[in-house]
């Protein structure tokens, strides 16, 4: 029998997909907004590997990594990120909240995959925890960027100061 957990996963993966599309749709920042969107995307298929299991459909686990999207939209973006370097506060808010949604998700995830006793649970309980550990990363990474984006470039670029 699976377990409660994945209905609590359902749950919280609509919670999150909620969240992280209404971040996008206020956020004006072009980074911040791609970012939320992929997370969405990312929500989103996350919730219907969930919906597989909790329906007895022989899952195939997908486990893709954000951090490669990233990349590729900052690449798009960097150009835009540099007109508009300072962010909202709402912005960096939503990025604080977004920390605290992925530590939760990660820590649930990690327990759900401990405490399984059917393997697909535990596989998929696994391979969430390993995005939503990603995803944290990303948005570590964004809130940086938003707080002190002439700082981040530096960090990022890995300059050092001559002088």
């Amino acid at each position: 029998m699976l377990s409660k957990a994945i209905e609590t996963a359902v749950k919280m993966e609509t919670d999150a997909m909620r969240f992280y599309h209404e971040a996008a749709e206020k956020t004006k920042h072009p980074f911040a907004k791609r970012m939320f969107q992929g997370f969405v995307r990312d929500e989103d298929r996350h919730l219907k590997m969930l919906k597989e299991i909790l329906s007895g459909m022989d899952l195939k686990i997908v486990s893709l990594h954000p951090k490669a999207e990233i990349r590729t939209v900052f690449s798009e973006l960097k150009e835009q990120m540099m007109e508009r370097v300072s962010a909202s506060t709402d912005e960096i808010e939503a990025v604080q909240v977004a920390l605290d949604f992925e530590t939760k998700g990660f820590e649930f995830y990690k327990k759900a995959a401990a405490d399984a006793a059917d393997e697909r649970e535990r596989a998929l309980f696994s391979a969430l925890a390993n995005e939503e550990q990603e995803h944290y990363s990303i948005l570590q990474n964004t809130y940086s960027f938003l707080k002190d984006t002439g700082d981040w470039f530096m960090w990022q670029e890995q300059g050092i100061l001559e002088g």
